[in-house]
């Protein structure tokens, strides 16, 4: 396998429309944590997103990935539709970055913005649970109808959720 780099950059509008059109793909993400003996732990759940990108997920805070989030805040999200067959045109993504539970100030949007994606979440059948909110400092977009096959984007998030191209990947077999 070679892997090329490409020069060309990518708009900050159409990283934008493809973030958001992958995001919304699934409702269900992987969430990646580490242990703090520094092993992996992975978990699905059910996630929604705001404008500034930032995922929110509900889970009890005795959950492994919840407790390691305690100790090491750094995580890994990926989204992708599970219904894609292989040999077909492929999308998914990955958001790399720091996960905790949804703080005081952030609580009521990250209620909104998760009830917004699951209009039959009630807080208060949840008692005991936690929301927890993921802010990505970078994505890795495959998008293969959009983009090209093979073809693999990075992009910086900054703040407010606008994303800044970083670079372009191209896997191509030998």
């Amino acid at each position: 396998m070679s892997i090329q780099r490409s020069t060309r950059a990518v708009s900050e509008r159409r990283l934008a429309r493809i973030t958001r059109s992958l995001l919304g793909a699934s409702t269900l993400c992987a969430i990646s944590t580490v242990s703090p003996s520094g092993r992996p732990h992975i978990n699905t759940a059910y996630f929604g997103w705001g404008a500034n990108l930032h995922l929110v997920w509900l889970s009890d805070p005795r959950a492994r990935h919840s407790r390691n989030l305690t100790s090491w805040t750094a995580a890994a999200v990926a989204v992708y539709d599970s219904s894609q067959s292989w040999g077909n045109p492929d999308r998914g993504i990955q958001l790399f970055g720091s996960a905790g539970p949804a703080s005081r100030h952030e609580a009521p949007e990250a209620e909104r913005i998760y009830a917004g994606r699951f209009p039959g979440f009630r807080s208060e059948e949840f008692v005991g649970y936690r929301l927890y909110v993921f802010r990505p400092r970078t994505v890795k977009l495959f998008d293969e109808p959009e983009l090209g096959a093979g073809v693999f984007v990075t992009a910086t998030v900054r703040a407010g959720g606008e994303l800044a191209w970083t670079r372009t990947e191209i896997y191509r077999p030998t």
